[in-house]
């Protein structure tokens, strides 16, 4: 199908939009938050992206694309690390707002970060000379642990969230993969990953979507306490 990717884009993106006015979530008012962390995000993962693109350790299938192109990245690659964040932080924010205990005790915070850092530390060990898994594991490692040592309290919020949005994640990157059409719509090379893979969606993908959420997450958090709401007086 023509412009599949954009639309997965469009529909990630459409109702968590929507719902950002809701009088009871106003995640609008983060917008000045939002934007500068997810550029900040880009900067980084953006890079990254068009280096594995020009290396072959992925690419994307043209038939289910716009055309449209900036630098070797589709327009809907670069619309991806918009969407999805939004989609994805709308998300935490409306727990946040709507269920403020949910979250996880700093007890079980510790058992979840120091297991997923143990599985992330000897994979990166053991396949250290495959470029996706080293570098997007690499990656996690660092950022998990400064965020584990001097913002611990966000872990509690973002990990038992991030499990829910694992299903809405594995929905779109099976589209992506090639679960339920005939082609993939963007293809890995497997020498450079695990070859392990959940459906047709590569196990290192899911530590992608944890890094890149995680770091638009922690930074708007960082820019709230540095710039506060302004609050309206009664």
């Amino acid at each position: 199908m023509w412009h599949l990717y954009l639309l997965l884009d469009i529909a990630s993106l459409s109702i968590p939009f929507l719902f950002s006015f809701h009088p009871k979530l106003k995640f609008y008012k983060l917008w000045k938050y939002f934007i500068p962390a997810t550029f900040i995000m880009m900067a980084f993962f953006i890079p990254w992206d068009i280096l594995f693109t020009q290396h072959g350790f992925w690419g994307f299938n043209e038939k289910y694309l716009s055309g449209i192109h900036f630098g070797n990245l589709p327009i809907e690659e670069w619309l991806f690390f918009i969407c999805i964040p939004y989609a994805c932080i709308f998300t935490i924010y409306a727990f946040k707002n709507l269920l403020p205990k949910f979250s996880f005790s700093s007890k079980v915070t510790g058992i979840v970060y120091f297991s997923l850092q143990t599985i992330l530390i000897v994979c990166l060990l053991y396949f250290y000379d495959r470029w996706y898994t080293a570098v997007n594991f690499g990656y996690a490692i660092v950022l998990l642990a400064l965020i584990f040592n001097y913002k611990r309290e966000a872990l509690q919020v973002f990990f038992p969230v991030f499990l829910i949005l694992l299903v809405p994640f594995f929905i779109v990157n099976g589209f992506l993969t090639g679960s339920w059409i005939h082609e993939q719509v963007v293809w890995y090379n497997d020498t450079e990953n695990l070859g392990i893979r959940i459906g047709t969606v590569p196990v290192e993908d899911s530590v992608y979507a944890l890094s890149m959420l995680l770091t638009v997450y922690v930074l708007m958090e960082r820019f709230k306490e540095k710039y506060p709401p302004k609050t309206v007086p009664q």
